[in-house]
């Protein structure tokens, strides 16, 4: 839902594959320190494959450095770096495996600390062929309401001839009261056929 930074554990890996790729390339002959160059470059486009965009999310970041930092185990075993190679895939494991649980304590000391926000979601199933009518109406209801929309989601359903709108939205402080006025009065659009409302966890979302 919020566009995050790379997280401990990416640094933590990149910083890694780079460090034993230059020490990588201080130890071994110029010839082979070209060939290093190309895998380490090669590495980076397929480490790039792994990235997704979802939104305002992004997803992949650890995986493309654990890729980079595994091309780095490797490129040490093949120059002979046999001590090099273990000693990275080491710290490899042990980024991936301990770094875990102290990143998400980290995010959710970060989420507590910063804000105090509740997050509510919003689905609505209308007509189909009225989206932009609802959508209107969304925002005329909540332009009256405390709550501020921070995503909204479009689909459409052909099977059943309807369309749907999932909104996240957030207010300061709990609001269970001005969410069942919202929905009351999303469900006074002539198009609406349904409207649902529910808390709903901001790392969930991401």
């Amino acid at each position: 839902m919020a566009q995050r930074a790379a997280g401990l554990r990416t640094n933590t890996l990149v910083c890694l594959g780079a460090a034993a790729f230059v020490d990588l390339g201080l130890t071994v002959a110029p010839n082979t320190t070209q060939v290093i160059a190309y895998v380490v470059s090669g590495v980076g486009f397929l480490g790039a494959g792994a990235i997704m965009k979802e939104g305002a999310n992004v997803r992949g970041l650890n995986t493309a450095a654990t890729l980079w930092c595994s091309a780095a185990v490797g490129a040490c075993a093949g120059a002979g770096e046999l001590l090099d190679s273990i000693f990275v895939a080491a710290l490899l494991l042990g980024i991936n495996s301990a770094l875990r649980p102290l990143s998400r304590f980290i995010d959710r000391r970060s989420l507590a600390s910063l804000s105090s926000e509740v997050f509510y979601r919003i689905r609505i199933v209308s007509e189909a062929g009225h989206q932009d009518q609802v959508r209107q109406h969304l925002e005329e209801v909540l332009a009256r309401q405390s709550f501020t929309m921070s995503e909204l989601r479009e689909e459409q359903d052909t099977d059943t001839a309807t369309d749907l709108l999932q909104a996240i939205l957030v207010s300061q402080t709990s609001n269970e009261k001005g969410l069942r006025d919202l929905t009351t009065r999303l469900r006074s659009c002539p198009w609406v056929q349904s409207v649902d409302a529910s808390g709903t966890d901001p790392e969930a979302e991401s």
